[in-house]
């Protein structure tokens, strides 16, 4: 199990929490310190879309000047602002053997995951 995202945010904690307190042995991995590749994130992208791993509620995505916020459209403009602002990914990432269980902290969601 590994869990992406950066340490100070708070759905990071509270999904970080929600592990330790189930007992779910994880390894995390800090976004600002190991980075995210491009392989990595397409592959993401295959799994849920760039509506799904894309956040658009923090400040990162709200100094964004305008066109490049419109002009996100698909996976690869997704992808290619993912890589230059890391901090745009929706985060946490859980993921399990590659495949992404959740993206962002939900507690139904998790209390529903087969860990």
């Amino acid at each position: 199990m590994k869990l992406y995202g950066i340490p100070n945010c708070d759905t990071v904690k509270r999904s970080r929490n929600w592990l330790t307190e189930h007992a779910v042995a994880y390894e995390f991995h800090d976004f600002k310190k190991h980075g995210v590749t491009e392989a990595l994130l397409a592959d993401w992208l295959k799994q849920v879309g760039w509506q799904r791993l894309l956040k658009k509620t923090g400040p990162t995505w709200g100094k964004l000047p305008p066109e490049v916020k419109a002009s996100i459209k698909d996976d690869a403009s997704a992808l290619s602002l993912m890589l230059q602002h890391p901090n745009v990914i929706k985060r946490p990432v859980l993921v399990q053997e590659g495949k992404v269980l959740a993206t962002g902290f939900d507690m139904n969601d998790y209390d529903n995951l087969k860990l």
